[in-house]
């Protein structure tokens, strides 16, 4: 009896057909990883945060629909004087109102003195306050840092009638032999000119314009030291360790980190200027010639013209030539400060 040889069969790699082979409907399956998607939580407001958001949320509103009814108020009453008016409001150099049906009043020279006498102040009091604010963040002695700023900010707490007082009584009659001596040796200039105004009497723009920067000098100053102060400690360090002066960390540091509150600082003071009214209703002496922008020059105004008018203001239509110059000023000071928030929002970017 032979025996056959034996052939043994060989499978190739791969699933079997039957199914029966790893992964099969009869083979065993791995284990299948589940993953659920990450279930989110949700917020929970508390009461406190939820009554923090409204006040917030409602002063914002509140201080909108304030300002928004000032404005309304300011045309409402401003139109009936502005109907009767017999010559241009924003160019005439008139103000004549006593007869209601003859009025003639127009805000150009009270426009170009108040735009003045206020940019005078800020030319003056900016450097000013830049210096004492680095002084006292960079170089004043840490015991007499606090005493000293305590005092120049208790130049934003005197009152403007007393400063007006001071201004008329003590500072004009000091500041004579300069006012005769710049009108005399720099007369050729127009800032310089004689002007409508007294040199000797001293009720100028020139005077009312160094008062108005003593006044505004404190706010300035005050913000920007807060500014300054909070330079990051770092960037100081760092300009210490390659070798900077004290003047030379200040320059390259403090200054370009607090430009933008120096600017603001500054656009708040002139926003006091502009509205200043008993320290330059008490200081400019009113003249009837026209204004030739000298700072020897009188005149009133658009704040102290209104405190000038009080007297007439028992007649709605008289009172609505003065509210009418109080627009004037309500835009003024709404464009200064909005050119100042494009100023700050430019230099952070």
């Amino acid at each position: 009896m032979s025996d056959a040889p034996s052939t043994s069969a060989t499978r190739a790699a791969g699933p079997d057909p039957a199914g029966s082979g790893p992964g099969g409907p009869h083979g065993s399956t791995p284990e299948a990883k589940i993953t659920s998607p990450q279930t989110k939580k949700k917020t929970v407001v508390r009461p406190g945060d939820r009554i923090f958001s409204s006040l917030a949320s409602g002063s914002a509103v509140l201080i909108s629909v304030i300002i928004a009814a000032i404005a309304v108020f300011l045309v409402w009453r401003a139109v009936p004087a502005l109907q009767r008016n017999t010559v241009n409001f924003l160019t005439s150099r008139e103000w004549v109102t006593q007869d209601i049906e003859a009025m003639a009043f127009g805000v150009l020279d009270l426009f170009q003195v108040t735009v003045l006498v206020s940019v005078f102040a800020l030319v003056l009091a900016m450097p000013v306050a830049l210096g004492i604010a680095i002084f006292l963040t960079s170089y004043c002695p840490a015991r007499v840092k606090k005493a000293l700023a305590y005092v120049i900010d208790l130049l934003a707490a005197v009152p403007s009638i007393v400063y007006g007082l001071w201004g008329m009584l003590i500072l004009a009659p000091f500041l004579r032999p300069v006012a005769e001596f710049l009108n005399t040796n720099l007369g050729w200039f127009p800032l310089f000119a004689t002007g409508s105004g007294s040199i000797v009497g001293g009720g100028t723009i020139f005077t009312a314009g160094i008062v108005l920067a003593v006044m505004i000098l404190p706010t300035i100053a005050a913000v920007s030291r807060e500014v300054f102060v909070q330079t990051p400690t770092a960037h100081i360090e760092a300009a210490l360790a390659l070798g900077a002066t004290r003047w030379e960390v200040v320059k390259t540091t403090v200054i370009p980190f607090g430009k933008s509150g120096y600017v603001s600082g500054s656009m708040l003071g002139l926003g006091r200027a502009l509205g200043e009214t008993m320290a330059l209703y008490l200081i400019l002496r009113t003249t009837s010639d026209a204004f030739s922008w000298s700072l020897f020059d009188g005149g009133a105004t658009i704040a102290s013209k209104i405190a000038l008018g009080y007297a007439e203001f028992n007649n709605n239509i008289q009172a609505g030539a003065y509210i009418a110059a109080g627009l004037v000023l309500f835009v003024l000071t709404f464009v200064v400060n909005a050119a100042a928030r494009m100023i700050v929002a430019g230099k952070k970017d």
